[in-house]
């Protein structure tokens, strides 16, 4: 019993560590053409200023190891924006009591939840034509949020959220 408990609390613990990233674009799109890039003039994030800035930092290194640079007069601009908000856990633990005898039945079960509540965090990131005003790529990431967690710590996970988010930009073509 041990065990399977100590075994149910690490894999809810390690699946909640992982950023999960979908993603959507418009296939008739030629991402060779977008090289230059910039940010929406009035972008929001809706984090912290510090975590605002890391978060940008890491996205023009990401760009800028693609070949994709930033311009003042871009063919594409980026929106990000964030929302945070509590996940309520799934997970618990029955106990249950139960008899019978005599054509009597009985039954009593109790739910023990295992953890808390979390917080995650929502990150889209919109490309948005510059010419067209058209959205042509966006990608939307769920990951945990530790608000207490050290600015050497948030700057990691900003880091793996945007390394994640654009490993697969500019997507693979895959011919039917």
């Amino acid at each position: 019993m041990k065990k399977l408990l100590l075994t149910g609390l690490l894999t809810c613990l390690f699946s909640c560590a992982s950023v999960q990233v979908n993603y959507d674009y418009d296939p008739g799109t030629d991402f060779s053409a977008y090289r230059t890039y910039n940010y929406f003039s009035d972008l929001n994030t809706g984090l912290s200023n510090l975590d605002n800035e890391r978060l940008l930092d890491a996205v023009d290194s990401v760009m800028q190891v693609k070949g994709i640079k930033l311009s003042e007069e871009p063919e594409f601009l980026i929106n990000i924006q964030s929302q945070d908000y509590f996940k309520p856990q799934n997970s618990s633990l029955g106990v249950g009591v139960g008899g019978t005898g005599s054509n009597v039945g009985g039954g009593v079960s109790v739910g023990v939840p295992l953890g808390g509540n979390s917080l995650e965090r929502e990150l889209v990131f919109d490309f948005v034509d510059s010419q067209k005003n058209q959205l042509f790529w966006q990608a939307v990431t769920l990951s945990n949020l530790n608000e207490k967690a050290s600015p050497l710590t948030r700057e990691k996970k900003i880091k793996e959220i945007v390394s994640k988010v654009f490993a697969k930009y500019p997507p693979v073509r895959k011919d039917p």
